[in-house]
């Protein structure tokens, strides 16, 4: 049985930390992110005396690879068309920072999965090649090809969007 007092606190100190992670690998669906932050935590906990050590790397190589499953799982499904229009005119003013972050939100959606969850532990959560490569499961040369194209493609969609707006 896991400390649930430790869990608790692990929980609460860090769900939000890995809330923010979670989002940017769901390309910035925070209900998505919010229901896979709690798959990952629902797992962790019979685990947790195991995992007490480093959880909340465990976690984040978690996250990372119960995204990419999701999307694996999602891709064999129907396609959901979205409720809402989800592209809009930037505007002047104080909150470009605000658009220029979903831009870069939407751009992280352009990418495959994979290679979004090495842009976001190495970047986001400022993980090294190899810490990024154990919570991948990968080597760190797969780490370097996928963070190299990933940050190509991320430029050119990001060069689109912003030569589409002027």
């Amino acid at each position: 049985m896991a400390d649930k007092g430790d869990f608790e606190h692990f929980v609460a100190s860090r769900s939000g930390v890995l809330l923010r992670t979670a989002y940017l690998l769901c390309a910035g669906d925070r209900g998505a992110a919010e229901d896979l932050l709690q798959d990952v935590l629902e797992r962790m906990y019979p685990k947790w005396r195991r995992i007490k050590g480093a959880p909340e790397a465990y976690a984040r190589a978690a996250l990372a690879n119960a995204s990419v499953n999701r999307w694996r799982r999602r891709s064999r499904r129907v396609t959901e068309t979205p409720l809402t229009d989800m592209s809009h005119a930037a505007v002047s003013g104080p909150e470009n920072e605000v658009v220029t972050r979903d831009e870069v939100v939407r751009a992280l959606g352009v990418l495959p999965e994979r290679m979004r969850a090495v842009l976001v532990l190495r970047f986001y959560d400022d993980l090294s090649e190899a810490d990024t490569a154990a919570a991948m499961g990968c080597s760190v040369g797969t780490v370097k090809s996928q963070t190299s194209r990933g940050l190509d493609r991320l430029r050119e969609v990001l060069d689109e969007s912003l030569g589409s707006k002027r």
